[in-house]
């Protein structure tokens, strides 16, 4: 899980060439880094219940844990065809951009495509993922294990930035 973990922070941490292993906040978290060894952001480990068995995310977080800037699914053991969709790039890359601010909740349907249309509309989806259509459930145990994560580590990584 190390090497896959290491593996995954540049796509986590735009920009990032590589990560360094260190403990905050009574933590293991990866602070990824640039070529010249530029602090970048972050990259937390988390996990907590799914469906079927424990779901194990990397979290993408700007250096001040203000924006996710990426998502990765590094275990999970859910019902295949349905819950599993929750490792699908696609799926995942909704996260990406999604400010710390605000815990996310899970709808369904799509966001508004005009949000200067449906200001109010839009703004209600601005700390919403979509579902996995068939899989509420593995959808919303991602969400509650970044939701904690970000919650938990926020303030850490903030201040070990200054």
């Amino acid at each position: 899980k190390l090497d896959e973990t290491m593996s995954q922070i540049p796509s986590l941490v735009p920009e990032s060439t590589r990560g360094e292993k260190v403990e905050i906040g009574g933590r293991t978290v990866y602070r990824a880094t640039g070529a010249n060894g530029e602090p970048l952001g972050w990259v937390v480990p988390a996990a907590g219940p799914g469906f079927a068995d424990k779901i194990e995310v990397l979290i993408g977080l700007d250096p001040w844990a203000e924006t996710i800037t990426g998502l990765y699914v590094l275990s999970q053991k859910e019902t295949p065809g349905l819950g599993n969709k929750i490792t699908d790039p696609d799926w995942l890359k909704q996260f990406a951009g999604k400010t710390t601010s605000t815990p996310l909740t899970v709808g369904k349907g799509e966001p508004p495509k005009k949000p200067e249309t449906l200001s109010v509309t839009a703004a209600s989806w601005s700390h919403t993922v979509t579902s996995v259509t068939g899989a509420t459930i593995s959808s919303q145990s991602v969400t509650a294990i970044v939701n904690a994560a970000v919650a938990e580590m926020r303030p850490h990584l903030a201040a070990a930035v200054k």
